[in-house]
């Protein structure tokens, strides 16, 4: 009889070898791909238009590999595990432990069980591309343990890049899977995974160190935790997580935020977002669109103003006429301001970079 294995397709080196070595071993193999909101998944460079030609990695793994991928959407449902983690936080504001739970709880839905949702799914096991030692917050041989058990799937969770140091799981104690085909990787060093990928015959993978969740990211977080404080509540949307990744995020005062795109890509994007915010743009030189999370009183508006116009093409101009624009996108103020030279725009206003 031969066995289903789900497999959790980041689609980084470690998940794509952990496919492949239940392929060589006679498994099927189905991938999950979980979408958060904070996946980075190229998301910055789509926008700016540098990587034409390229795919969703995950898709391009489970095409490499000739297997079906599932991508699920756990936005909103993860909103919980982001703000209330049980195992806290790492480096930034990522609930890392929580976070691979939650998602070998999600793939366990594929599991056996008279109950799933996708009946002719259906799978043996679970399995994952972790490392022993290889992130600080849940890749920890002490940690490991508490993944299978907090959700709920056990034993029936399988690592093949680092089973030989843990106890043995059913698909290998049920003799489903070869454990002496699988392997013992610890530490941080990527090399053992080239040398393994190389070896499978595999010569293209997504960067091995890439990383793939803004919420690792200092600068990100600090937007979120300013995004949080400025809002007096611990909530944000999904289209907050996505205006978080994009463009300069200056605070020029407690109770508004600009959001000022670096290049075209980014202003592109943020043209979708005037729906939901006072926007300003330079009237009479090229630059960029600016959005105003906030609301602004008269002096307000000529500092927001002067920011914009330092960014324009008519920043050396003595004075620059800037427009704002209501949600509607209509002309709504316009003022005559002295661009703002750039030894004032004050370090403090730039959250995150």
């Amino acid at each position: 009889m031969r066995r289903k294995a789900i497999v959790l397709l980041s689609g980084g080196l470690d998940s794509m070898l952990a496919a492949r070595l239940m392929q060589d071993q006679g498994i099927d193999v189905e991938g999950v791909n979980f979408y958060t909101g904070f996946c980075i998944e190229n998301h910055t460079q789509a926008i700016r238009g540098q990587n034409r030609g390229r795919r969703h990695q995950a898709l391009w793994v489970a095409d490499r590999l000739g297997i079906p991928l599932h991508i699920v959407d756990i936005s909103e449902a993860y909103k919980k595990i982001l703000l209330e983690p049980r195992y806290g936080y790492g480096t930034a504001l990522n609930p890392c432990l929580d976070c691979k739970i939650f998602m070998v709880q999600q793939a366990a839905l594929f599991l056996e069980k008279a109950d799933t949702v996708a009946q002719e799914q259906a799978a043996d096991f679970i399995v994952t591309g972790e490392v022993i030692g290889q992130r600080m917050k849940s890749q920890l041989k002490r940690t490991m343990p508490i993944i299978a058990r907090e959700s709920g799937v056990h034993d029936r969770l399988l690592r093949p890049l680092c089973a030989q140091l843990l106890e043995p799981t059913l698909p290998e104690r049920l003799g489903w899977v070869d454990r002496n085909k699988l392997y013992g990787f610890n530490g941080r060093s990527r090399q053992p995974q080239i040398e393994l990928a190389r070896s499978l015959g595999l010569e293209e993978w997504a960067q091995p160190a890439g990383g793939c969740c803004f919420l690792t990211d200092p600068h990100y977080a600090r937007k979120l935790s300013d995004l949080w404080q400025s809002r007096g509540q611990r909530d944000y949307s999904l289209d907050d997580a996505l205006l978080l990744k994009v463009g300069r995020h200056l605070r020029p005062r407690p109770h508004f935020k600009m959001i000022i795109p670096r290049e075209e890509g980014e202003n592109r994007f943020l043209e979708g977002f005037r729906h939901r915010f006072l926007s300003l743009q330079s009237l009479e030189h090229p630059g960029p669109l600016a959005l105003v999370d906030g609301a602004l009183n008269p002096e307000d508006q000529y500092l927001a103003a002067r920011i914009l116009a330092r960014y324009s093409q008519g920043r050396n101009e003595n004075t620059l006429r800037v427009g704002f624009f209501d949600t509607k996108k209509s002309l709504a103020l316009t003022l005559d301001v002295i661009p703002l030279p750039a030894n004032e725009v004050e370090e403090s206003w730039h959250v995150g970079r």
